[in-house]
């Protein structure tokens, strides 16, 4: 079964910056396109950023110009570097095949942006 591992979250300010990492338990990244996800309270889920197998990435349109999606296919690890966090980017973040599978959503990581 593969699983999808998040980590990195956590508490910062706004203007601040975190790195997430997204480990995959087996080597399935070199073949898929993959994804990094939000869902903020009482929202739905919805896509931040997505890479393909060439490297070609997607942004949505608020994470533009601030995060960065990227891919080490040897480690099996997706990345999200989110700079200028705002407070509307509180949520709990995912990674996922891009489109996403429903038996692939991992525990998430949670990333707070308050003052």
């Amino acid at each position: 079964q593969v699983q999808l591992v998040e980590s990195g979250g956590g508490l910062v300010q706004p203007g601040g910056s975190l790195r997430l990492s997204c480990l995959a338990t087996k080597t399935i990244f070199r073949f898929n396109d993959m994804g990094w996800y939000r869902q903020a309270l009482g929202k739905k889920r919805e896509l931040v950023a997505s890479i393909t197998m060439d490297y070609i990435t997607n942004y949505a349109d608020f994470a533009k110009g601030r995060f960065t999606i990227s891919r080490d296919n040897a480690k099996d690890t997706v990345y999200l570097q989110m700079n200028s966090l705002e407070l509307e980017d509180t949520a709990v973040y995912y990674c996922n095949l891009d489109p996403p599978q429903r038996g692939m959503w991992g525990q998430g990581t949670q990333v707070t942006v308050s003052s």
